[in-house]
């Protein structure tokens, strides 16, 4: 198989990451997601749980400073790390999937490059999140909305195109109109039919 990196930018509820690891079967390729905390980790020293505290957060501009295009921002740091670990993956010829981490932006300058941007309904995020996470109505909404600012902050301070925008994508797709394996069949399709054009 050629190479393919497929990058799932998702809303929070939209079943993303799922149809993300389903792809990722499909094609028999890894998924970097939550990995890439334990690759970091074991680069820096720092543990899981401590890059985890800084993962995918815009740095506190108060506490943070740079120097000579350095910065001190332990968020700054981690975000280009991964930036770079998925750059170097990239540049080696590994096919993978990745979600979220900018990388519809971050790898828009390879050719195999397939992006992805999965949203949903907000009454099906809704259930989704209230079955996943045992919360009451009211509580998955409130999380929804916490969970999608701040991963907006963090895409648009990292990049120039703002989140969700489907200017940066190959292609959205609203999940709750074809349920979840339906709309991994439809990306499977596209993806391969992607990557025969090349």
């Amino acid at each position: 198989m050629s190479q393919v990196i497929i990058s799932v930018g998702r809303e929070f509820g939209s079943g993303g990451r799922v149809i993300a690891e389903a792809l990722a079967n499909r094609f028999n390729i890894p998924i970097y997601d939550r990995h890439l905390i334990t690759e970091i980790a074991n680069k820096t020293g720092l543990t899981p749980e401590e890059i985890e505290k800084y993962n995918e957060k815009p740095k506190n501009h108060l506490l943070s400073r740079r120097v000579n295009g350095y910065s001190n921002s332990i968020e700054d740091n981690i975000a280009e790390m991964q930036f770079k670990f998925l750059r170097e993956k990239a540049a080696s010829g590994e096919s993978f999937v990745v979600v979220g981490r900018c990388s519809e932006t971050k790898l828009r300058d390879f050719k195999c490059l397939v992006s992805l941007f999965v949203l949903g309904d907000m009454s099906e995020k809704v259930k989704r999140v209230m079955n996943v996470y045992e919360l009451t109505e009211d509580k998955a909404k409130a999380f929804i909305d916490k969970k999608d600012r701040k991963r907006k902050r963090y895409h648009n301070y990292h990049c120039e195109g703002h989140w969700g925008d489907s200017r940066l994508y190959d292609l959205s797709v609203n999940s709750s109109r074809l349920g979840i394996d339906g709309t991994v069949d439809l990306l499977e399709d596209y993806i391969k039919a992607r990557m025969a054009e090349r």
